[in-house]
């Protein structure tokens, strides 16, 4: 689903503009990155956590010629999903 899609699947069951659903979509994304940038994780009830993770510095391996590389350490993006939407989309074990 595309965010235009899902502008207009807002904007007809909350009955507004697709232009103002788009306008509230952009400002959820901006939100999330904004969050993520100063805090470092957002919770949404029902959906899930985004969090920033840092992963260590760690020796790899190039499978082309099997040669001994070093991987700087960096930032990553996680979701981890709540489990209502877990059970909602896997069914409940």
């Amino acid at each position: 689903m595309t965010q235009s899609q899902v502008a207009a699947h807002l904007a007809d069951k909350v009955k507004i503009s697709k232009k103002d659903a788009k306008v509230a979509l952009e400002e959820l994304t901006s939100l999330v990155v904004r969050e993520l940038k100063k805090e470092g994780s957002l919770r949404l009830a029902g959906l899930g956590i985004f969090r920033k993770r840092k992963t260590k510095a760690r020796m790899g391996r190039n499978p082309a010629t099997g040669e001994a590389i070093k991987i700087p350490a960096r930032t990553r993006l996680r979701f981890t999903p709540a489990k209502a939407l877990k059970d909602a989309v896997l069914g409940a074990r």
